[in-house]
């Protein structure tokens, strides 16, 4: 299927209209009037783009004011922007590759964070040898704070059974969370503990629930200092000036727009959570149907969801997607059609 338009609720396929709940514009505010005149407007006052290396002596101001903003929105000592949140990843990735003795992942990591030579954390659902033994090394362990075919963030209590003797680095891949999850939207990062033995570290792209395009690192400000010191770094142009200003002016619009979300994914979950082919949680807008006919015939009801083979799955995922514009109605269709199957 090819769009001709950006999709909102709905979208049309070759000249006919179906409702559209697929995408990753969970808030949707990229179609949002209100949005896109702040974003307008910033377009007028920085520019289209910025082509330039942030450590250059010329300095936009709106960089800085942005990520102590998200500093202290993700409550971490130093946050750093970049152009995208595949970026953001294989930045994080590069950096700890010169301080980390090895590499583990959870199920289904994102590409955008899987080092090569990596070992997974469990085996055979019990910890990895490596991470129990008492060998003093420096690991960092890769994970998405919601996995594909997931509707609930990782539990984290295993990090309580690595051995004292590991420093662990946790690099959280936030892209599905931030936004969405977490208090007014900021993930779950910030609901993991650091401590001596612990750090944790975050990447997220803004490109879904926040509507814009760029991504943001966080971490320390050991991490972050090495990360823009990283030669890519350096080379390489920052987040687009106009949409880091919108981001920031766009604060009680998310805030709106994350309430609506909550109260669409509060009614879609009391209405189809005694369904067995479902996994849906209450607090997170995309649930998963295990069948591989629901696309077509959701299709057949002028209805579009997301049905693809995703990298780190052997199977076709069935992702249907609420975001804060779907109307009463609209989620009525859809929920009377998944009962009818």
């Amino acid at each position: 299927m090819q769009l001709e338009n950006l999709p909102n609720t709905t979208a049309f396929l070759n000249g006919v209209e179906y409702l559209y709940f697929s995408g990753t514009s969970y808030l949707g505010v990229s179609s949002l009037p209100e949005f896109q005149e702040i974003i307008f407007k910033n377009i007028k006052r920085w520019g289209t783009s910025y082509g330039s290396s942030r450590n250059a002596n010329i300095k936009l101001n709106v960089h800085k004011r942005g990520e102590d903003f998200l500093s202290d929105f993700l409550n971490s000592e130093e946050c750093t922007t970049v152009s995208s949140g595949t970026l953001a990843g294989q930045f994080a990735i590069s950096t700890l590759e010169n301080s980390v003795d090895s590499f583990f992942y959870m199920p289904k990591t994102h590409p955008a964070i899987l080092p090569k030579n990596s070992f997974p954390v469990f085996e055979e659902s019990r910890l990895h040898s490596s991470l129990i033994n008492k060998e003093t090394e420096t690991i960092c362990i890769v994970v998405d704070a919601i996995a594909a075919l997931e509707t609930r963030p990782f539990n984290f209590d295993f990090l309580d059974d690595i051995s004292s003797e590991k420093k662990v680095l946790l690099l959280v891949d936030e892209s599905h969370s931030l936004g969405v999850l977490g208090k007014k939207g900021n993930g779950i990062s910030s609901e993991i503990r650091n401590n001596k033995q612990i750090e944790v570290i975050s990447v997220s792209s803004f490109t879904k629930a926040l509507g814009i395009n760029g991504g943001v690192i966080s971490g320390s400000k050991n991490f972050i200092s090495l990360i823009r010191e990283n030669p890519l770094f350096v080379g390489s142009s920052g987040m687009n000036p106009a949409f880091l200003e919108s981001f920031l002016e766009g604060q009680k619009l998310y805030e709106n727009q994350l309430k609506k979300l909550q109260e669409n994914c509060d009614y879609v979950y009391e209405n189809l959570k005694q369904i067995d082919k479902i996994n849906i949680s209450k607090n997170y807008p995309v649930f998963f149907v295990d069948d591989e006919n629901i696309a077509d015939y959701l299709l057949s009801k002028k209805i579009v969801i997301t049905s693809f083979y995703y990298p780190t799955s052997t199977k076709k995922i069935n992702r249907i997607v609420l975001n804060a514009n779907h109307t009463k109605e609209q989620l009525d269709q859809l929920i009377e059609a998944l009962l009818s199957y």
